[in-house]
């Protein structure tokens, strides 16, 4: 890429060590987050700078990305079990995990190998990055986008509108999904480019400080090797590459959310005495208890097996991802709702784990493709193997 592309921007600190294993992340995620901290960040809307740079720099925000990158090289089993650990005390610093994923697959799978060799260790050792699909009109219909990347010399002019873009608000690239001629084309936008305009979401329900952020790109300008793999390309398969990634992060999470609600529902199911007993020793509640137990269960063994999926390279892979996304989702929404049930007052505040569970959890019904949507993709695969 030539000097002056967007991946001459911010230093990214220091290189993640490619020697962490998953325990070495999993311990740099126990010191960064607790459940004082996930409150605080959520009551705040933002975590710290200093400590989403520490992820970054020890390589727990893009966990996949190759070793000869720089980064850790994790299989999708064991940071998916990580993502799990992380959602399971703090889904906004995971979004910012899944957002920073999406980012380096996206580079990974589409970029040319300047564009690799110049843009992953970046994203492994600190820098950080968004991925902006949605719009006003192009939410779950994503061939339905009007951000416009257009050719002009050896720069491209991007200019469009888009909406929830998780992570922006601490990005130092964007990865911009728009039109290109008669296809769609990917691009690299440095998140201070002329032209860019951040603006916050205000008070979103869930995952508060995650960064959300609305863009505006106004004639925004970078040089056309800033866009990833050539133009023109299919938009299903651009948007395609990069949901692979994030759909699977999010199941994961969602394991996360389960099993932080099965730990919150434990221990006060064993201590609240109701009636002259443990609300545990209430067959109602029991039966609330094994419900979650089994939920997170399913979703565990869902994810399970797309990243077994994933990891063996097996054609099986999209609609795995898939389903693991629909069941971990369906499952943490409703799972975090029976953890409100069984906490009753004592998790019906704002601050308590179970209740920003309830909270998160229904986003992810919504993010990388709605429960709607995954039930159209996973219909048309059933239709196709069992017709």
């Amino acid at each position: 890429m030539a000097d002056g592309t967007a991946v001459a921007g911010p230093a990214a600190g220091p290189a993640a060590d490619p020697a962490a294993g998953p325990d070495r992340l999993r311990a740099v995620a126990a010191e960064l987050v607790d459940d004082s901290a996930a409150d605080a960040w959520d009551r705040a809307g933002r975590i710290p700078e200093e400590t989403v740079r520490t992820a970054g720099a020890q390589g727990l925000m893009a966990a996949q990305i190759p070793r000869r990158y720089g980064g850790p090289g994790l299989s999708s089993a064991d940071n998916g079990e990580l993502t799990a650990f992380v959602g399971s005390r703090c889904s906004s610093l995971r979004s910012l995990m899944t957002s920073q994923g999406m980012a380096a697959w996206t580079v990974q799978r589409l970029g040319e190998r300047q564009q690799r060799a110049a843009l992953l260790p970046r994203l492994a050792g600190g820098a950080q990055a968004a991925v902006a699909f949605s719009e006003p009109e192009a939410g779950s219909d994503l061939s339905a986008m009007a951000t416009r990347i257009e050719p002009d010399g050896d720069s491209v002019v991007v200019t469009g509108e888009k909406v929830w873009i998780t992570a922006a608000c601490y990005a130092d690239l964007l990865v911009v999904f728009g039109r290109y001629g008669d296809g769609a084309a990917a691009v690299v936008v440095p998140a201070t480019a002329p032209g860019v305009t951040v603006e916050r979401v205000p008070e979103p329900m869930g995952c508060r400080a995650a960064g959300h952020a609305h863009l505006r790109l106004d004639g925004v300008r970078v040089p056309a090797g800033d866009v990833l793999g050539g133009a023109g390309q299919s938009t299903d398969l651009l948007v395609g590459t990069a949901l692979s990634y994030g759909r699977m992060s999010v199941a994961w999470g969602c394991v996360g959310i389960l099993r932080g609600c099965l730990a919150a529902v434990g221990r006060h199911a064993r201590t609240r005495q109701q009636f002259g007993k443990p609300l545990a020793g209430h067959q109602l509640v029991a039966r609330h208890v094994a419900e979650l137990l089994a939920a997170e269960q399913t979703a565990t063994r869902a994810c399970a097996h797309a990243s077994h999926c994933w990891d063996t390279r097996s054609p099986e892979m999209v609609s795995a991802t898939v389903l693991a996304k629909y069941v971990s989702s369906r499952q943490a929404a409703a799972g975090a709702a029976t953890a409100v049930q069984v906490l009753a007052s004592a998790g019906a505040r704002d601050g308590h784990p179970v209740a920003r569970a309830y909270r998160d959890a229904k986003l992810m019904e919504i993010i990388e493709g709605s429960s709607e949507i995954c039930e159209l993709l996973l219909a048309e695969h059933a239709l196709s193997v069992y017709t």
